[in-house]
């Protein structure tokens, strides 16, 4: 199965596992990663996903085709149906969008090995980014004479400086971890062996703080992004008196008058 999944504490780790395709995703495999992130999203337990890919050759590099899949129909009848639909009759690009599924806990791209094409898309949608040295990042698409399908230039462009990124989209060529961090496509480099574990401790400091502030901070920095100081104020004013009548809250105003650690719950 494509899509490994455990629960460690109040983080999730999701591993793309097709190794011997250097972790390229299915239709199906794309389904199950969808399913999942939305399990993630409605579990109270989880507070922090970490994505990463099996191995060390990849953490994802783009769309698979292992399986059979329907003849392509007309793109415009595709395009304005559901994105499952749509792939169950052959277009799959849609799927590595995740927009649709509105996940508000924060998302950890572990990269280790290659990140191209749509498998550079779905990090780009993680919110924050690591990588073992031996990380590449491309959108190779254009070499095909085509275009990433789901987003990639536009993310990319929002991720680094538009010069950077264009660079990267307009030659298709691959940038190595070193280069990535140097311009802000990641936040840390790390050994391969370290890269996991280095995860998982980012996880679980994000994780002990309130759970519903967390994902408050995240549905604003999404859903705000484009408005005026006036607007996005408003809205953090409104997220701001939600959460300061909630019992975490309290608890983190009690545990801070009494020198401990809050104890957080999610409500």
């Amino acid at each position: 199965m494509a899509i490994q999944f455990k629960i460690i504490e109040h983080v999730a780790v999701i591993t793309l596992d097709a190794q011997p395709s250097n972790n390229a995703l299915t239709i199906s495999d794309l389904m199950r990663l969808r399913k999942t992130l939305v399990a993630c999203q409605d579990d109270e337990q989880v507070r922090v996903i970490v994505l990463t890919g099996a191995g060390e050759r990849a953490f994802c590099s783009g769309a698979g085709l292992r399986e059979p899949s329907a003849a392509l129909a007309g793109f415009v009848a595709g395009a304005l149906k559901s994105r499952e639909t749509e792939a169950e009759e052959g277009g799959y690009a849609r799927l590595f969008d995740l927009s649709d599924l509105e996940i508000w806990k924060p998302v950890i791209a572990a990269i280790n090995g290659e990140c191209l094409g749509g498998g550079l898309e779905l990090a780009l949608q993680c919110d924050l980014r690591i990588a073992a040295s031996s990380a590449t990042f491309g959108l190779p698409e254009v070499r095909g004479a085509t275009i990433p399908a789901a987003g990639g230039v536009q993310y990319l462009l929002r991720a680094i400086p538009a010069a950077h990124a264009m660079k990267m989209a307009l030659t298709g060529e691959p940038i190595n971890a070193e280069e990535a961090l140097r311009i802000g496509l990641i936040i840390d480099l790390l050994p391969p062996e370290r890269l996991m574990p280095a995860a998982l401790t980012l996880a679980e400091r994000i994780a002990a703080n309130g759970p519903l502030a967390v994902q408050s901070i995240k549905q604003l920095a999404v859903q705000t992004a484009h408005l005026s100081p006036r607007d996005f104020v408003i809205q953090a004013h409104l997220h701001w008196g939600l959460l300061r009548d909630s019992d975490d809250h309290t608890e983190g105003r009690i545990a801070l008058a009494e020198q401990r650690s809050p104890k957080y719950i999610g409500a």
